[in-house]
């Protein structure tokens, strides 16, 4: 739900430059719900609104009771479903759903406001947004919160973790790629593969999960124009310098917190030869680009290699440094 999470709060900082909003968050499901907690869906007076609560089952009923100015506090809780208000669409089961509603004013402070949780869902950030019924909310930001949102509720007070899920930018599909990207799935990453060679995507199209993000560009291109966030991690798998060689050269211009390509010992050491002499990349660059790629566990099949370079990610997502802890990369790194 990510991408329409990112889409919501955009509109509502579109929106919050025009006119006061409504943003809702749904905190709580109870039995059958279409939508999970940390759902969003924001709405103006006049009954325009972005996102769901519940999948069409109360939206209608919630946009008529903003219209009518029902909810004007700077924060309150409402329960739909049994036990609470009952729209005329029920919702499946005999479920209920508490929604936090925010009402933001037009001013600078909302405008602030939604722009810090939209740098968390984004991946710039991960804050706690912290609300005490019926005051507004206050976001602080945080540096070690697990990526995602999770809620936390104890009577008025009502704490919400936000931070984008990892992302793992994948520079070509191959089938090291192909494993890589399931892996990262089974993470719990957000999985992008671009790849400009259409006839390389079709190849590997039954391997790639519906979930799977495709760009058809050529992978440096997209990095110059798109960028990336400190929550995301570049690899390029293809073996072919045209690929590898200008991916790397645009992905040390991102705030990737991990950077890597494969290729042997010897394969590595030209490359990096070449990004210095062509590329004109500076020694902390180079420093930056994991290659070898992979925490050496002795790999030799693209499964083992993608194991290898998903654990090398995860270790530094996470902060640890496993240079002290592996033995020596050029005595068992030995794909070429």
């Amino acid at each position: 739900m990510l991408r329409e999470d990112v889409s919501v709060i955009s509109q509502a900082v579109v929106w919050i430059k025009e006119g006061p909003i409504w943003l809702c968050t749904v905190l709580n499901t109870y039995g059958s719900s279409p939508r999970s907690p940390g759902s969003l869906l924001v709405a103006r007076s006049d009954g325009q609104y972005s996102g769901s609560l519940s999948g069409g089952c109360i939206e209608e009923d919630f946009i008529q009771r903003i219209k009518q100015t029902e909810y004007t506090d700077s924060s309150q809780v409402v329960r739909y479903g049994r036990g609470g208000i009952e729209a005329k669409v029920n919702l499946p089961c005999e479920g209920s759903l508490d929604v936090l509603i925010e009402y933001l004013p037009n001013n600078e402070k909302s405008l602030n406001y939604l722009i810090e949780i939209q740098n968390a869902l984004l991946g710039y950030s991960a804050i706690i947004k912290k609300v005490t019924l019926p005051q507004p909310g206050v976001i602080n930001t945080v540096k070690d919160i697990e990526f995602s949102t999770q809620i936390e509720r104890d009577g008025h007070d009502i704490q919400l973790y936000i931070a984008a899920p990892p992302k793992l930018i994948i520079a070509g599909i191959s089938t090291v790629g192909a494993y890589c990207a399931n892996f990262a799935l089974t993470l719990g990453f957000e999985v992008i593969i671009c790849d400009h060679r259409n006839d390389e995507l079709s190849r590997f199209s039954q391997q790639i999960p519906s979930q799977i993000e495709i760009i058809p560009a050529f992978p440096a291109r997209y990095l110059e124009e798109k960028g990336c966030s400190p929550n995301s991690a570049i690899v390029s798998l293809t073996h072919d310098p045209r690929i590898d060689d200008l991916t790397l050269m645009e992905a040390v211009n991102t705030d990737a917190f991990y950077i890597g390509a494969m290729g042997s010992v010897r394969t590595s050491a030209r490359r990096r030869e070449r990004l210095v002499e062509t590329g004109g990349m500076s020694v902390d660059e180079i420093k930056r680009i994991h290659a070898p790629i992979g925490i050496p566990i002795g790999s030799k099949t693209p499964p083992e290699i993608a194991l290898a370079i998903m654990a090398d990610i995860v270790a530094y997502k996470n902060g640890v440094n496993l240079s002290n802890q592996v033995c020596d990369k050029k005595k068992l790194m030995t794909t070429a």
